[in-house]
């Protein structure tokens, strides 16, 4: 099988493509390179913007991945035009080109951000979706553009992730995990906002599974999933981590506890995903914990800029 990923150099792709080389899947790569490239030697990267793709870059392809798009809420409150244009319009054009060419699944990259706020329950894919901020919003756009355009010979499937962290070889310290963990290797403390709000939390290596499940599901499927490793509150995030990382280390971590309001509070349940994709998570924050810190002497100055997107982002002047 030859899959396309769109945004494939990122911190999630970089983690997926060498398990689906493991699995013996043909793939290649559309990116820019913002990040720069962490790929296995001998993938192929077409350097190039997903803008300036035609039908004909993805005739061939059986599948395509779209990982691309702003990635968080302060590149999307950074540059909220560019924003709506990368997470709401790309996906679409891109799933458009994609049918056109004969490709047969198209898995779009959303995220339970889309929730916005809930009111301490569960919420699956037909839940309300009231998010007013440009990150979720643009989101909820990218998955109704990509699946409209399903049909029978054409399966569209979204992915709503949780906030995916853990390691990846284009390692990031602006996810929440990760984010606690770089502040107790730096600072030896934590500082929690809010510790009341609840978030999903998705390990990079269950995030891949869903990948793979979505990949691999029979072509008759379509539709959104929700898929995270459990629901935390920041509270219990902080706690796990500052235990875990006394555990691997001699460091004490104090943890510094605030009260700042948040209007993104959600929780989801991924029942549909394992009933329907054989979706089934096995990390935790403290296995999160446990694998980025097994990596931690590739690291050296945690605040290169390469770690933060937003950073990045802010220095390419777009």
């Amino acid at each position: 099988m030859k899959i396309l990923l769109a945004g494939g150099a990122g911190f999630i792709g970089s983690a997926l493509i060498p398990k689906l080389l493991e699995r013996g899947y043909e793939v290649a790569v559309i990116d820019l390179l913002w990040f720069g490239n962490h790929l296995p030697e001998g993938v192929k990267i077409i350097e190039k913007d997903l803008f300036q793709c035609q039908k004909e870059d993805f005739i061939g392809y059986d599948q395509v991945v779209f990982l691309a798009g702003l990635s968080n809420d302060p590149m999307a409150e950074f540059n909220p035009a560019l924003n709506f244009v990368s997470n709401g319009a790309q996906p679409s054009y891109l799933a458009y080109i994609a049918k056109l060419a004969g490709v047969k699944r198209y898995i779009y990259g959303s995220s339970c951000s889309v929730y916005g706020y809930t009111v301490n329950e569960l919420y699956d894919e037909e839940s309300p979706v009231t998010c007013g901020y440009p990150y979720g919003i643009s989101k909820l756009q990218g998955e109704r553009g990509v699946l409209q355009m399903q049909d029978d010979n054409f399966s569209v499937i979204a992915l709503r992730q949780g906030t995916v962290c853990g390691y990846s070889p284009r390692i990031r310290f602006d996810l929440i995990v990760n984010t606690m963990y770089k502040a107790c290797m730096t600072e030896g403390k934590i500082t929690v906002n809010n510790p009341s709000i609840w978030r999903p939390i998705l390990d990079i290596r269950d995030a891949i599974n869903a990948y793979l499940r979505a990949i691999q599901a029979d072509l008759t499927i379509s539709g959104v999933f929700n898929v995270a490793s459990d629901n935390y509150t920041v509270g219990q995030v902080g706690d796990m981590v500052k235990e875990q990382v006394e555990a691997l280390t001699d460091k004490k971590i104090q943890l510094n506890i605030k009260q700042i309001q948040d209007f993104r509070n959600y929780k989801v349940t991924w029942e549909k995903a394992k009933t329907v994709l054989g979706y089934e998570p096995k990390h935790s924050v403290s296995s999160i914990i446990a694998d980025v810190h097994s990596h931690h002497t590739e690291y050296g100055d945690f605040e290169n800029d390469q770690f933060y997107n937003i950073r990045t982002f802010k220095k390419l002047n777009l």
